[in-house]
């Protein structure tokens, strides 16, 4: 039932209805887009309900004229409902899957000439902070507030803090690759290291360091790469175990991203990786278009240079003191590694499809060794990176 119903705003009324005549939904269960086609620029407010988790979108007299399947729920949304409210009035509710926020929100021309665009773009919200919507808003005529803006950072740092998000790989349902013994998972054995590696860099003056999952808990590609922009990250490092159908290949791996694989066993493994989602059940959908913007392509750019970086900066380290394998910097599609603006590497702590690999992977020794080089190599980063000015 819907509830808390705006008062009528006569400056939302129009002797004409608008005309909703196509909409579309696009993304996943960390970001979604919808966009509703109209005839004309509406003015709109939006606001929050819990209980469960709905974003209510409030309209002047609107008819809806497109198909019901072009706004099949998906995405953050279970459930998508429109409709006339009155006779001035017409209201979107979008049920959601979790707690989310409208970090956009705006009608903008369309570039064809065919009236204007509503875009609602969605991202899912620590409860707390959506707690925190539903308690400070207004139901009031007045209230003209979307609540639309960047998700607040759940970590709270000094600007001059370099902040790495640690990403233990997989985790719950997808428990990621099994070693010979048929044991051991690779999802602890990431989160594991991730919490000494983060120990190891939180101790480190300048640098904070903060996990993405700290329990056995199924986060999806997306969600990962979510949490790490939201909280502005200097640094995304994933971390895995994998297998190989090759036995006898063992040793470190550090990847970065690009749309084409560098070599058979880049394409493979990045295969593997990208499949989590399907295995957990939640396939990504179609990503939300982004912005034409020549300034987004110039910061994935920049991005994946200093992606490299660290990859160099990583090996450089780990030389002469961690197994690697050949040709140790590779690259390939990760989903993993697609936030635009923070650097982020995958690294293949070894393989637990190898024995040798699988029994330095369960010593506690091994590990310190290896997040010692690692923290160095996150030190040596921002060494470089504050010499150039970032």
């Amino acid at each position: 039932m819907l509830v808390a119903f705006m008062p009528f705003n006569p400056a939302m009324a129009s002797a004409d209805p608008l005309l909703a005549y196509g909409a579309r939904i696009a993304g996943d269960e960390a970001r979604t887009r919808i966009v509703v086609d109209m005839d004309r620029e509406p003015t709109f407010t939006v606001h929050y309900l819990n209980n469960p988790v709905r974003v209510v979108v409030d309209l002047p007299a609107t008819a809806f004229g497109f198909p019901a399947a072009d706004l099949k729920p998906s995405g953050l949304f279970k459930d998508i409902r429109y409709g006339t409210m009155d006779a001035n009035s017409a209201r979107i509710v979008l049920t959601a899957k979790k707690p989310v926020k409208l970090v956009m929100a705006k009608a903008q021309a369309d570039e064809g000439g065919k009236g204007y665009r509503l875009v609602l773009d969605a991202e899912m919200l620590p409860p707390e902070q959506f707690a925190e919507l539903v308690k400070q808003q207004s139901w009031t005529a007045a209230d003209t507030a979307k609540d639309v803006g960047p998700v607040d950072p759940t970590q709270k740092t000094d600007p001059n803090t370099f902040l790495v998000a640690v990403d233990a790989g997989h985790g719950g349902i997808d428990a990621g690759a099994t070693g010979t013994d048929g044991a051991t998972q690779e999802k602890d054995i990431t989160l594991a290291f991730a919490k000494i590696f983060a120990d190891k860099l939180n101790a480190q003056p300048g640098i904070k360091a903060f996990l993405t999952r700290d329990k056995d808990q199924y986060l999806s590609l997306s969600e990962r790469v979510t949490i790490a922009r939201q909280n502005r990250a200097s640094l995304f490092i994933s971390l895995h175990a994998d297998t190989l159908k090759q036995k006898d290949i063992r040793g470190a791996t550090v990847y970065t991203i690009s749309d084409k694989a560098s070599d058979r066993l880049a394409g493979e493994v990045a295969d593997r990786e990208n499949d989590s989602d399907r295995i957990a059940g939640t396939e990504a959908q179609t990503q939300p278009a982004a912005v034409a913007d020549i300034l987004l392509d110039l910061t994935r750019r920049e991005t994946q240079a200093f992606s490299i970086s660290l990859a160099q900066d990583v090996l450089s380290s780990f030389n002469g003191q961690i197994s690697m394998i050949n040709n140790p910097h590779r690259h390939a599609g990760f989903q993993v590694l697609t936030a635009p603006d923070v650097p982020s590497i995958l690294l293949e702590l070894g393989f637990l499809s190898n024995k040798e690999d699988e029994k330095l992977l369960l010593d506690a020794d091994w590990r310190q060794k290896v997040a010692d080089r690692l923290t160095e190599a996150v030190k040596q980063y921002r060494v470089s990176i504050i010499a150039n000015g970032g």
